[in-house]
């Protein structure tokens, strides 16, 4: 197991993914699509999701937590429909939690926090 620390991407403000004793950290993701509903959004999320676990050296079979955040709990089940999707092949879903929260920016219906092994 490595202890070192090792942080990727992102900016001043935040790295995009933090690496610490072979598990990765991705940062909150959120989607800039300002005219995407929820299913185009969580699609456009997961896709980074998966991107940023790759560019650690990770996939989503590895990941073991997650936590997604929704402007609006009305449109959990068509979120989760990508979600199940985004799960379906794997031998286990990851735990998980799913909460409604105000966001940061106006457009943003979804942000996913998603913790994983290297």
């Amino acid at each position: 197991m490595s202890s070192e620390l090792k942080k990727i991407g992102g900016s001043k403000r935040f790295s995009a993914i933090a690496i610490h004793n072979d598990v990765v950290h991705l940062a909150g993701q959120v989607s800039q699509l300002i005219e995407g509903d929820i299913t185009a959004q969580s699609k456009d999320v997961f896709t980074k999701v998966d991107n940023l676990l790759a560019e650690a050296g990770t996939s989503r079979e590895k990941v073991f937590s997650v936590q997604i955040w929704l402007a609006d709990m009305r449109e959990y089940d068509e979120m989760n429909e990508v979600w199940d999707s985004w799960v379906e092949n794997l031998n286990a879903a990851p735990t998980r939690v799913c909460v409604e929260a105000r966001m940061a920016k106006p457009h943003y219906k979804i942000e996913v926090l998603v913790l994983a092994a290297l």
